[in-house]
């Protein structure tokens, strides 16, 4: 899957260590709002290597390719939104929140004829009311 937006939020490096294979890790979390005429904000992480590779700060627009993974602990369900890929958007190009653009421009009016049914002028009107 694939978003776009800005990032809004960075947390701490979190690290640790396996407990079955001792092996060190690492995850870095990010809070991401969308360019969307209603927002939205998605937390997701970059994990192992990949906390390293990725290195965004707040006001960064990105494409992000992310995968969505569920686990279960104790008869509960637990989400991850896990990044594998992200770019920067071009900086060089204003990036604008649809929503903040205003109300798109009003379509012209077509010009009321004068004549026919109902209009000034109408001679023969052959309507029964």
């Amino acid at each position: 899957m694939e978003v776009k937006g800005k990032i809004i939020k960075k947390m701490d490096l979190v690290t640790g260590v396996a407990k079955s294979s001792g092996n060190p890790w690492k995850k870095q979390d990010y809070v991401l709002e969308t360019l969307d005429t209603y927002p939205k904000t998605i937390a997701f992480d970059f994990f192992g290597d990949r906390a390293d590779q990725y290195n965004f700060e707040v006001g960064d627009v990105i494409n992000l390719k992310f995968d969505i993974e569920s686990r279960e602990y104790q008869g509960r369900y637990y989400t991850n939104i896990r990044g594998y890929a992200a770019e920067k958007v071009n900086e060089g190009a204003p990036v604008q929140n649809v929503a903040a653009a205003g109300p798109a421009p009003a379509a012209p009016v077509p010009p009321v004829p004068t004549g026919g049914f109902g209009g000034a002028g109408n001679d023969n009107d052959d309507l029964p009311f």
